[in-house]
C-alpha cells in the first residue's frame, strides 16, 4: 500500500471542508467523497458520476458516534452489528435525524456527537440514511482530519466499472476530481453490503462483502429486498444495469461460448466449448473472486475484445454478492 503522508491527509480534508470532491480508497472499492452535510458539494458528486437523483449515497463515518449523530435511532440491533462488523463492508440504513432527534432511545452518554442533519440530496428525499464505518487506514484517517462525514459512491461514472486503484479513478473521472489519494489496491474488491433496519425485519438490500451467513448468525432471518417501482431506489446498487464494463458481457454455463468473435473467458470451473477466447482461470474462493473481480474486468475491457464471457460461480449464500454483481453487469 502505498504510504500517504500527513500533509496529503490535511490537504484533502481542506478541500473536503471547502466543498470539493476528494477520490480516497476504502477496502470495497474507491469512493468519491463530498462533505455529506454540504447540499452543494453533494450536488457536484452527481453531476460527476452521471448519476440520477433517484441512487441515494453512502456515508462515510469514523466511528460509532459519528454515526449516531446522523440518525433519529440507534436501535440495540445496530450496536450489534457495528461492534461485530465495523469497521469493515457493512451499510446500515436507519432513520436519519433532524435537528435535535439524533439518537433517540440510545443509553445516556453514548451519543456524545451533536446530531447533525444530512440534506435530502444524499438520501435521494427519502427518510433514511445508509451509513457505515470503512475498514482502510486511509479512509479513517481523512474523515477523522475533516472532521465531517463523507457521502462517497463509488469513483466512476454512474453504471460503470468500480475502481478499486487510484489508476482505475483516474481512468474513470480524470479532472473531474480535485483530489485522489492513492492508498493502493482495494482488498474486498466489491461494494458493501446494505442492510435496512428500517423496516419491520432487518431487509437485504444490496449482498456485498458481508454475507447473508455472517449477518443471520449475528441477528437471525433477514428478508429480501422488493424488486425496485419507480422512484428513489432505497439503497444506492439497485438500478438494473450496473457495475458493467464497456465491453458486451455474457454470463455462460456449462463453457458455452458465443459463436461469433474473440473474447476473453472468465473460468471458473467448466472449460470452454470453442477456441474463440482467451482463458483468465478465477480463483475458486468466493474471498478471493471478489478481490479480483473488478481488476480483471477493467484488464478485459481494455483488451478491445468483442465480448466477455463469465463461467457463472455457484448460486449459494457465500457467493450471492459476486452473482449480483455480475448479472447487473451483463445486463443490456
Amino acid at each position: 500500500m502505498p504510504l500517504l503522508d500527513r500533509a496529503e491527509i490535511d490537504q484533502a480534508a481542506h478541500l473536503l471542508r471547502a466543498g470539493r470532491l476528494v477520490a480516497f480508497p476504502t477496502e470495497t472499492v474507491y469512493g468519491l467523497g463530498a462533505n455529506a452535510l454540504d447540499a452543494e458539494a453533494v450536488a457536484r458528486i452527481y453531476a460527476v458520476k452521471r448519476r440520477p437523483a433517484t441512487s441515494p449515497l453512502i456515508v462515510h463515518v469514523a466511528s460509532i458516534e459519528m454515526a449516531k449523530s446522523l440518525v433519529a435511532t440507534w436501535p440495540e440491533i445496530a450496536d450489534r452489528l457495528a461492534q461485530k462488523f465495523w469497521p469493515g463492508p457493512l451499510t446500515l440504513v436507519l432513520p436519519k435525524s433532524h435537528a435535535g432527534t439524533a439518537a433517540l432511545g440510545c443509553p445516556a452518554g453514548q451519543n456524545s456527537a451533536p446530531p447533525r442533519t444530512i440534506p435530502d440530496i444524499v438520501t435521494a428525499g427519502l427518510p433514511t440514511v445508509a451509513i457505515r464505518m470503512p475498514n482502510h487506514p486511509v479512509a479513517l484517517a481523512l474523515i477523522e482530519a475533516a472532521r465531517i462525514p463523507l457521502a462517497a459512491p463509488s469513483a466512476n461514472r454512474f453504471t460503470q466499472l468500480s475502481p478499486t486503484t487510484a489508476d482505475h479513478v483516474r481512468q474513470s473521472l480524470g479532472s473531474d476530481v480535485d483530489l485522489i489519494l492513492d492508498g493502493g489496491r482495494c482488498t474486498v474488491g466489491i461494494e458493501s453490503t446494505v442492510l435496512s433496519l428500517a423496516e419491520s425485519r432487518p431487509t437485504l438490500l444490496r449482498p456485498g462483502g458481508i454475507s447473508r451467513t455472517e449477518l443471520e448468525a449475528i441477528i437471525g432471518p433477514v428478508a429480501d429486498a422488493p424488486e425496485v417501482q419507480a422512484g428513489a431506489h432505497p439503497a444506492p446498487g439497485m438500478h438494473p444495469r450496473h457495475y458493467s464494463p464497456r465491453t458486451t458481457v455474457y454470463l455462460v454455463r456449462n463453457g458455452k461460448l458465443p459463436d461469433q468473435g474473440q473474447g476473453i473467458y472468465l473460468q471458473h470451473q467448466q472449460p470452454p466449448n470453442r477456441t474463440n477466447a482467451v482463458i483468465h482461470h478465477m480463483p475458486q474462493s468466493a474471498a478471493d473472486y471478489a478481490a479480483a473481480l473488478y481488476e480483471v474486468l477493467h484488464q478485459a475491457d481494455a483488451g478491445n475484445y468483442d465480448w466477455i464471457a463469465v463461467d457463472l460461480p455457484p448460486s449459494t449464500s457465500e457467493w450471492e454478492a459476486i452473482q449480483d454483481r455480475l448479472k447487473r453487469a451483463a445486463t443490456k
